[in-house]
């Protein structure tokens, strides 16, 4: 929050770090934390002079927050998400007689708790994160509800975000019925938005899931709608998302030719992304030659070419230390698939309990689900003491 909202102010970590009375890395650390513990005093200081609400940056009590601090992250994460709760639920912004207001405050607001709670996906469970982000959004659509019809197109996109990531979250703890009835409520609101490019997104994401999924005709249908969205008008970041998420639609056929041909576009589109630049919302974060690196190792995970897997390992370096360990996780039970089609047991299952740990520690059913499917694609009436202690670790996790 503290971040988003200084650049978007155009105020340097230079300028914040003078107005704070500390030092510029001071300020690098403060929003560089993640979920991590945090020095409140200097949090509620940065949220002071940039003119943020301390309930918006986690801060609903400061005295609290301070007495309650712990030498342990998790207590500080859930002051944190206890924090971000409140802003949520609590009745801070004005009533119906102000929801109308048309210069987009009230949608800038939510849609920067939105992206709050994005970024803590990487080191969060999504149990924890579920809660407030459902509160948001039934903060977001009361305020819908009482919006006169401008607003009302604001505060829908809003919603078709926060929506969106709630199915993300469905999809990380396994709950497949789930993540499709959020994305279906984000393709609807995208589209109440007026939202183009929103709508692509939706669509694409729910392409991405299906291929996942293995519903694979589903996922290409749902890539050509998103491109019907976009139309003449596709920013760059956009098409090479689209073109790797049909490069998994392909996979998921068994199509390794199509999907080949889907990954190079992705490459080479990537190329016309200037790094400077920041990605067009609702995209957080850009679309990266590390990306379309890691989509290629899913690609052959599946297709079972461990050559494609071990050819693009050394271009996901960015992916598997961007600090997003669930993506990680994902990576290495990939790879731990490449390793098993080539014959590596070890190999393969010393990745896989990494994966696994990684998994258990934030309660993904999504990871554990990819670390059994490499499980059943070993048989053995003796297998080796690396796989007997991965099978251990694997029939103690109850998610």
């Amino acid at each position: 929050m503290i971040k988003l909202t200084r650049v978007d102010a155009h105020i340097s970590q230079k300028q914040l770090a003078e107005a704070c009375g500390v030092s510029q890395s001071a300020i690098s650390r403060l929003e560089g934390r993640g979920t991590a513990a945090y020095n409140m005093t200097l949090l509620a200081r940065a949220a002071l002079h940039l003119h943020l609400p301390p309930r918006l940056v986690g801060l609903a009590d400061l005295t609290a927050a301070q007495a309650a601090r712990a030498d342990g992250t998790e207590v500080e994460r859930r002051n944190f998400l206890a924090g971000a709760a409140a802003v949520v639920t609590a009745p801070s912004l004005p009533s119906s007689p102000k929801v109308g207001r048309q210069d987009g405050s009230y949608a800038a607001t939510l849609r920067l708790v939105t992206t709050a709670f994005r970024r803590m996906d990487g080191q969060t469970p999504s149990r924890l994160l579920t809660e407030p982000l459902l509160a948001h959004l039934r903060l977001t659509q009361s305020l819908a509800a009482e919006a006169d019809r401008t607003a009302k197109v604001q505060l829908a996109a809003v919603g078709s975000e926060a929506a969106s990531f709630a199915g993300w979250l469905a999809w990380d703890m396994g709950d497949h019925g789930s993540a499709r009835t959020w994305y279906g409520t984000a393709i609807r609101a995208a589209r109440r938005a007026s939202n183009s490019l929103l709508a692509a997104y939706q669509l694409g994401s729910l392409a991405q899931f299906e291929a996942h999924a293995g519903n694979s005709a589903q996922a290409l249908s749902l890539i050509r709608s998103a491109r019907r969205h976009l139309a003449d008008q596709c920013p760059a970041v956009a098409e090479a998302w689209l073109a790797a998420n049909e490069a998994l639609a392909h996979a998921a056929t068994g199509d390794s030719d199509a999907a080949d041909r889907a990954l190079t576009t992705a490459a080479c589109i990537v190329e016309r992304i200037a790094v400077e630049d920041p990605p067009p919302w609702p995209w957080v974060l850009n679309f990266t030659p590390g990306k379309v690196a890691a989509t290629r190792v899913t690609c052959g995970a599946w297709l079972g070419r461990p050559r494609w897997v071990l050819a693009a390992q050394d271009s996901v370096s960015s992916v598997m230390t961007s600090g997003h360990e669930k993506q990680r996780a994902l990576l290495l039970a990939d790879l731990a698939m490449a390793h098993m089609a080539e014959g590596r047991i070890d190999g393969a299952f010393a990745l896989g309990a990494r994966a696994l740990e990684i998994g258990t520690r934030y309660r993904s059913g999504r990871i554990v689900e990819r670390v059994r499917a490499l499980r059943r694609t070993y048989s053995s009436p003796t297998p080796p003491k690396i796989v007997r202690e991965f099978d251990d670790r694997l029939h103690d996790v109850y998610l």
